[in-house]
């Protein structure tokens, strides 16, 4: 039997849940035939339109007095616990954050083939690769353990990047060069494909970045310092050994990394004795570290290896004469030399310098001697002002400190730039010390040199080689 119903108690709105008002009771005003002559769908609308307003206004779960009066009984999304509201709820709104806020720089685009992109643009987030990590050796492990010592490194951060961009172009031009070179090429045809990827790469911007100095690109008994001159005509043959040595550069930091590229199989073992040599060096370097004492290590490692070239056997030796180098500010050949060999400097490594560890084994007489004609120039940083009395040396000068400054350049670059007829121009501002030329360097004819080359970085915790890559 049905309870009673209090006379005097407030009627509700079925349809708004409110309480009725005066004169409208339970035997139907005016106000309450109109809300009974609400149709279905009209008031499904009305219930949509309140649940919108209380999901977004962010309220409670729980219906306000008397809505949904009519839904007794069902269960619906509403009636869940707050703590699985605020797991379907809220987690569906945290998903749809989660998304705006998805930082695009996590993402890397994907280089052409061959490579167009600029580097600058696969990594958005301006955060390029870094290289290998090598610890010092006992005496420095307790710098990886400073707080002092990472505090220095967070502070180098800007710096490093750029170098960190420099070696990422070195080692996609590289790897591309290292398939798409093919007996039968002439020399000119591979420096300048190599050359126009590496400006497109490093988004070439006059003296911000762009090529550290001219490919060398030296056969066989010569070592290096050779590219080709405008015009010349030689041919990349199936048996040639050919040092594949080129830099990049950002804000002034050089990249200065080679390799050797052989076609012929017989020259495999020289080319892994000097890599091995190479890699003697960069594990022998460190702060503190003596340079005598990394030139003897690399010394004891090139010597050990015999090859055999057209059955005949032969000792690899070290090139004497050549060295790797410490890098300086927009100056490839810095203060310090490395050598390859026994004896030395006793001058000692320092935090934060960065070192070309290179190595030259041949199968000649270990030692080279200028020849051939030049093609390789550098401006004397050292050098002050020198008057000079031809007008055509002076535009020649100019041209040379805006587009180069103190980075290498070859005779090819200034015809590039359109100028002519400056051979004489040029050799007078040699002779005035101004610029200094910088010819082939030979070993003995027939005799193969092989060179393999990274750049290093003394971090004040670890050694960061720059320059390393999957293919060396």
């Amino acid at each position: 039997m049905p309870a009673a119903k209090d006379p005097n108690a407030a009627e509700e709105s079925p349809s708004l849940g409110l309480p009725a008002p005066d004169g409208a009771g339970p035997s139907g005003g005016d106000d309450h035939k109109a809300s009974d002559g609400l149709s279905k769908a009209q008031k499904k609308r009305q219930k949509k339109k309140q649940a919108a307003a209380r999901k977004n206004a962010g309220g409670s779960s729980v219906p306000a007095d008397g809505e949904g009066l009519e839904d007794e009984g069902k269960v619906t999304d509403n009636d869940a616990a707050p703590s699985e509201v605020k797991e379907g709820k809220d987690g569906d709104m945290l998903k749809k954050k989660k998304k705006k806020r998805k930082p695009k720089t996590s993402q890397t685009c994907t280089q052409t083939d061959p490579p167009t992109i600029p580097v600058k643009d696969l990594f958005v987030d301006g955060k390029f690769p870094e290289g290998e990590w090598q610890s010092y050796g006992a005496d420095n492990v307790w710098r990886e353990k400073s707080d002092e010592m990472q505090r220095r490194v967070e502070l180098q951060e800007d710096m490093i990047n750029d170098a960190r961009q420099a070696a990422e172009v070195h080692r996609q031009v590289r790897q591309y060069m290292q398939g798409y070179i093919k007996p039968g090429m002439t020399m000119v045809h591979i420096c300048e494909t190599l050359e126009d990827m590496v400006r497109k790469l490093i988004a070439e911007n006059g003296l911000d970045a762009g090529i550290a100095f001219p490919t060398g690109c030296s056969l066989n008994h010569v070592a290096a310092h050779w590219t080709p001159n405008t015009g010349d005509k030689t041919v990349i043959e199936y048996d040639d050994v050919m040092k594949l040595d080129f830099g990049t550069h950002v804000n002034g930091r050089i990249i200065d990394c080679a390799y050797t590229h052989t076609f012929n199989p017989m020259f495999d073992p020289l080319l892994e004795a000097v890599r091995e040599a190479t890699n003697t060096g960069i594990r022998e370097t460190g702060i503190d570290v003596r340079l005598c004492d990394v030139g003897a290590a690399i010394q004891e490692v090139m010597e050990s290896h015999e090859v055999e070239i057209r059955g005949k056997t032969y000792q690899v030796r070290c090139v004497r004469n050549l060295n790797g180098h410490s890098v300086a500010h927009y100056l490839v050949h810095g203060a310090n030399s490395v050598p390859i060999v026994k004896g030395g400097e006793a001058t000692r490594m320092e935090e934060g310098e960065f070192y070309a560890i290179e190595t030259f084994g041949t199968t000649g007489r270990g030692r080279v001697v200028d020849d051939l004609e030049c093609s390789h120039y550098l401006k004397n940083g050292a050098m002050g002002y020198v008057p000079l009395r031809m007008p055509r040396a002076k535009q020649l000068l100019h041209t040379i400190n805006t587009h180069f400054g103190t980075l290498g350049f070859c005779r090819r670059y200034l015809d590039r730039l359109g100028e002519t007829k400056y051979l004489m121009a040029l050799r007078n501002l040699c002779d005035s010390g101004i610029i200094d030329a910088c010819p082939p360097l030979c070993d003995t004819k027939g005799s193969y040199v092989a060179q393999f080359e990274h750049t290093v970085y003394l971090h004040p915790t670890k050694k960061e080689v720059l320059s390393r890559g999957d293919d060396y």
